[in-house]
């Protein structure tokens, strides 16, 4: 009798883990009955998931979700936009409280490894930075010996500032504060020498500043983070619907389809193109022919997502960078669709 208990309690915890991966095994089926979306962003960040004076979710992120939803049910009203902090968003995402992370997240080996996510193509390659005020005098980190710095726990930037100080030899004293919008506000107030995140994230916490002017974007950059949108493990069919979009949106500014012209692409002679906007694959993912198509049509192509929420003209004014087209030097690529 002992044997047979003792075989149960361990055979428990293996029934738990084929249990929680069969629950999210249909996940494409599950969005579909279910009639929407559920994306997880951030909670407030310019130029990546924000809502706006009507409370529309506006940025990058935000639209990597729309173009998803698109993909899906060709609509990209059809989304529910739920709100995560750095702490909250891989237990959301785990428990199937959303189906899709697109939240200013890094790939890293950890969370593909231990933490049973996938992250798609590479939505923003960026990398972590700091955040000074003029006044300081401070014009480059290693300068920053014994300053206080704000940062956001349970995030990389967090684990990479405490390598940056080990690795040059200076003491940092880091001020941990969970809420994004009260650690911004802890280096805005004086509270914090500097900030360090996400250059992208730098930019926008300068773009919200009483004088943008004031503060500096020191010039180290001293991570890779490439930012990707991520979903459970045990569902390849939902992974490959999340991937192809998002490369759908890479490939269209590479075919020169845009929000606007992607109509007049159904004419089109190019056998190349022509996969591309009428795909007899898409079935095997569960969408329609036309689904790379109408995401475009919906929200335009990587490069006029990329514009309207953080390029030149943008409140943020980032260059593409990394972020250009492979063909125009960097690191945006898509497989081929065929």
């Amino acid at each position: 009798m002992f044997k047979k208990i003792l075989i149960a309690c361990f055979a428990l915890p293996v029934l738990g883990l084929f249990v929680s991966k069969s629950l999210f095994a249909d996940t494409l089926d599950q969005i579909k009955s279910r009639g929407k979306l559920k994306c997880g962003v951030g909670t407030g960040l310019t130029g990546f998931a924000i809502p706006d004076s009507n409370g529309t979710w506006v940025g990058i992120d935000a639209d990597v979700c729309r173009a998803v939803a698109t993909a899906v049910f060709n609509d990209p009203s059809k989304i529910e936009f739920v709100a995560l902090s750095a702490q909250q968003r891989f237990t959301a995402l785990q428990s199937g409280e959303v189906d899709i992370l697109s939240r200013n997240t890094t790939l890293t080996f950890q969370r593909e490894a231990s933490l049973g996510l996938l992250f798609a193509q590479v939505v923003y390659y960026d990398g972590q930075g700091f955040l000074v005020k003029k006044s300081s005098k401070i014009t480059s980190a290693k300068k920053l010996n014994n300053a206080t710095v704000c940062v956001q726990p349970g995030t990389t930037t967090e684990l990479n500032l405490a390598d940056f100080a080990r690795n040059n030899k200076i003491k940092i004293k880091p001020v941990v504060i969970e809420k994004f919008d009260d650690s911004v506000s802890a280096y805005l107030t004086g509270r914090c020498d500097a900030y360090t995140t996400d250059a992208s994230g730098l930019a926008a916490i300068r773009s919200q500043a009483k004088n943008p002017a004031d503060h500096l974007i020191l010039p180290e950059i001293i991570s890779k983070e490439p930012l990707a949108p991520a979903v459970r493990q045990g569902d390849d069919k939902w992974y490959n619907v999340v991937n192809w979009t998002v490369r759908a949106l890479i490939q269209a500014e590479e075919f020169g389809i845009t929000k606007a012209n992607a109509e007049s692409f159904k004419s089109t002679t190019n056998s190349e193109v022509k996969r591309f906007i009428d795909s007899d694959l898409a079935s095997s993912l569960g969408l329609s022919r036309d689904f790379a198509l109408n995401v475009v049509k919906a929200v335009g192509n990587y490069g006029e997502i990329y514009e309207a929420n953080v390029g030149k003209d943008s409140k943020l004014g980032l260059a593409r960078g990394l972020n250009a087209l492979w063909s125009k030097g960097g690191l945006q690529y898509s497989p081929p669709f065929r």
